[in-house]
């Protein structure tokens, strides 16, 4: 027998560790979620199944804060409602703003040339918001401008921009906005209609503690007759908004793919868990967790890479000590502790941790088992860190805030 069909024989059902989630992304799953997952499949046209789409499409607009008519879940990760945005709204010739201020603006900048559109890029300093004034700026500076897109929570920084300023920057000079929620949305508010944005996409398996693989998508009426007034068809046929809205419209439906059925059995959990537990309360607790979390990691001497006011609750970003191993720590955390977190990315790649508080993660025993891991580990490199004076400082926190923990 050769050594490849040996190996193949070994192969056996697969079972995943049970992992604490404390990175950018994915959280863990809320178990009535997977519970929802193993329901039965039943067809994607079944009068059951097309029921529960409308309902998704209820939830999400409550989720977004919206009344838009066109609501839905696209099939595939948040990268892909990123580019169902660009690739419907973006015209070859289009002039398109783009904020950058850390990796995901850059994508979004490959999504304009993709498109062929022509992208004017307003660099900011990674960690820190996107600043309005120099966005009106440059608008001044291209009055042939037709779109502004930016990222309200950048997941590799840990920063969040004022995406109501910013949209209203963008209507003062007749720009449509493409907005990234995906690390926002049911963490932090997320207020579509208040804001006047125009295309808004997330993310499932993030601050929803749903599985991968969906993207929650918004458009304004705006966007849609920008979509229905285009010249030509848009280079995607699979993300074609006028496709699309056969199988999700309000009408009678007709086949356009097998949607993901158990995993939009899942997100229909999520939202109807984050419409129990009330919007406002969802962005208490991930505020509430933070500031727990943040109190603990200043024990250990660590510094937040993004000033306060910008602060994302749900992706705490530190600069790492000098002369770690920073990639050799966190690969103790997830061996030994169980617990995962995240390094950085781009410019910041082994210099800052990124430890998330995402949906379902975003419980307090996360967070006391966070500061015990890491300050067991550091320790053990000699750096000042007792994880018990961090755990009673988290502790404090919620006792202030009336939090058992």
């Amino acid at each position: 027998m050769s050594q490849t069909a040996a190996s193949n024989n070994a192969i056996r059902s697969y079972t995943p560790p049970n992992r604490i989630l404390l990175g950018p992304g994915p959280s863990e799953l809320h178990p009535r979620a997977m519970a929802a997952l193993g329901q039965p499949v039943v067809g994607y046209m079944d009068p059951s199944f097309v029921q529960m789409m409308d309902e998704i499409k209820v939830l999400m607009r409550y989720a977004f804060q919206t009344e838009n008519a066109l609501t839905f879940p696209a099939s595939g990760p948040g990268s892909v409602g990123m580019e169902t945005c660009f690739v419907n709204l973006v015209e070859p010739g289009d002039k398109v703003v783009v904020c950058r201020n850390g990796v995901f603006g850059g994508r979004m900048i490959d999504n304009v040339e993709r498109c062929g559109g022509v992208p004017v890029v307003l660099e900011q300093t990674w960690g820190q918001a996107v600043d309005p004034n120099a966005l009106e700026d440059l608008l001044k500076q291209h009055p042939d401008a037709k779109i502004v897109a930016f990222v309200h929570a950048e997941t590799s920084t840990g920063a969040q921009s004022d995406a109501k300023t910013l949209c209203e920057v963008a209507r003062r000079h007749n720009c449509l906005t493409i907005v990234d929620c995906v690390t926002s949305l049911g963490g932090t508010p997320v207020l579509v209609d208040q804001w006047g944005a125009d295309a808004v996409y997330s993310g499932s398996q993030k601050c929803l503690s749903c599985t991968p693989g969906l993207a929650p998508l918004t458009f304004s009426e705006r966007a849609v007759e920008h979509v229905r007034a285009r010249k030509k068809k848009g280079q995607s046929w699979f993300m074609d908004l006028t496709l699309v809205l056969e199988y999700w419209g309000a009408t009678q439906r007709t086949y356009h793919h097998t949607a993901p059925g158990n995993s939009l059995y899942a997100l229909h959990e999520t939202l109807l868990l984050l419409r129990e537990e009330g919007l406002e309360n969802a962005w208490a607790r991930h505020h509430n967790n933070h500031m727990a979390l943040r109190a603990g990691l200043e024990t250990f001497g660590l510094n937040y890479v993004v000033p306060e006011a910008a602060r994302l609750p749900q992706v705490n970003s530190v600069w790492v000590p000098e002369g770690i191993d920073e990639l050799a720590l966190r690969r103790r955390l997830l061996l030994e502790f169980n617990l995962e977190i995240g390094a950085g990315l781009g410019p910041l790649a082994g210099k800052i941790w990124r430890i998330g508080l995402m949906g379902y993660s975003c419980r307090p025993e996360n967070v006391l088992a966070c500061l015990s891991a890491l300050g067991t580990a550091m320790a053990d490199l000699g750096l000042p860190a007792d994880s018990v004076a961090a755990q009673a400082a988290a502790q404090a926190v919620y006792s202030q805030l009336k939090i058992a923990a």
